[in-house]
């Protein structure tokens, strides 16, 4: 609920007779903002308005459900158990109101960024089924690189491939892929094949510009643990799509995402290189968004299709082969 329709219903209702669903909402937006000044201010109510509401709920529940400074409040052990049984409250009453009201979602447009790869090669397609079963919303794709500001521009969802570093957004996995280093049968063919990373400094690589964060090359090292390798390489280029031709025409050895290459992989289009120096961590791939409370219904919709539509395991793995007996790597927690 916005803050201005917020403060209108707690005149009409006034602070006394507030509704347990306001109460909670107050209550949820002290113990997230940490202080009731800042909770008024952004529920557009009055500090003592917001500090009388808590002390009723406290005195209904027989409970404290903050410990207050004269500058700070925490939440004591019931004040947490409390928050964590609001928060489960207020999204249930919000599902019911978006289930009921979905049909608000048929003038909106629904703004999608992803990361241009992931995009191309399988967000667009799980768009399009998206599209089919809200023939009525609007939906904007745009594919973007960098990874800052995901949600500038007035973008609803990103879809993301890897960990999200000190951010407030929220960020939910949906599926999970890794990074594989190959070559053309070609190229092997003329200038060998390595079989361990260090031999790389003999060869040609193609490679991401510098300034994007897949320009780093991860293998195993003998213990088992992720390192970094150094590369040189002199044919770059900012798109994936690109990285993909110059491997398939022999140009170099790449380092491209398995969403990309499981195709070329499985027909032998590209050789995968070295597979027990690979690093096989897998990178999350998330859809980010603002936050879980007042969602709208169009963000809600895209949301929930997306925890549905991609299968675990993800379909591109077909390609890859485990022994007898030994299942394919599943995901990790995320």
């Amino acid at each position: 609920m916005a803050p201005g329709i917020f403060a209108v219903a707690v005149n009409q209702a006034q602070v006394g007779t507030m509704s347990r669903y306001m109460e909670m909402q107050v209550f949820v937006r002290a113990a997230e903002d940490g202080s009731f000044s800042a909770a008024a201010r952004n529920l557009a109510l009055t500090p003592s308005a917001v500090s009388k509401l808590i002390g009723r709920m406290e005195n209904r529940l027989g409970v404290l459900l903050f410990r207050r400074t004269h500058r700070t409040i925490e939440l004591t052990q019931e004040g947490e158990a409390f928050y964590q049984a609001a928060q489960m409250a207020i999204e249930a009453v919000e599902t019911a109101d978006a289930a009921v009201f979905s049909g608000m979602a048929a003038q909106q447009t629904l703004r999608i960024r992803s990361m241009p790869i992931f995009g191309q090669t399988v967000l667009a397609a799980k768009v399009a089924e998206f599209c089919a079963l809200h023939p009525n919303l609007n939906v904007e794709m745009q594919l973007r690189i960098d990874a800052s500001h995901l949600l500038d521009d007035g973008m609803d969802v990103a879809i993301h491939v890897g960990h999200l570093k000190n951010s407030s957004l929220i960020a939910m996995p949906f599926a999970s892929t890794r990074w594989i280093i190959c070559a053309s049968p070609e190229y092997l063919a003329q200038h060998g094949t390595p079989l361990h990373p260090d031999d790389l400094a003999h060869h040609t690589c193609v490679n991401f510009v510098a300034s994007i964060a897949a320009s780093t090359w991860m293998v195993r090292s003998a213990d088992g643990m992720a390192r970094p390798l150094s590369i040189k390489s002199r044919i770059l280029s900012n798109q994936a799509s690109v990285l993909i031709e110059f491997a398939r025409a022999g140009l170099g050895i790449a380092r491209l995402i398995e969403v990309q290459v499981a195709d070329d992989l499985a027909q032998g289009r590209l050789i995968e290189l070295f597979p027990e120096h690979q690093c096989h961590d897998e990178d999350p791939i998330i859809a980010v968004y603002q936050s879980r409370r007042n969602l709208s219904s169009r963000i809600r919709a895209f949301i929930d299709f997306l925890r549905t539509a991609f299968p675990d395991p993800p379909l591109w793995r077909h390609w890859r082969k485990a022994p007898e007996g030994v299942p394919l790597v599943t995901d990790e927690a995320l």
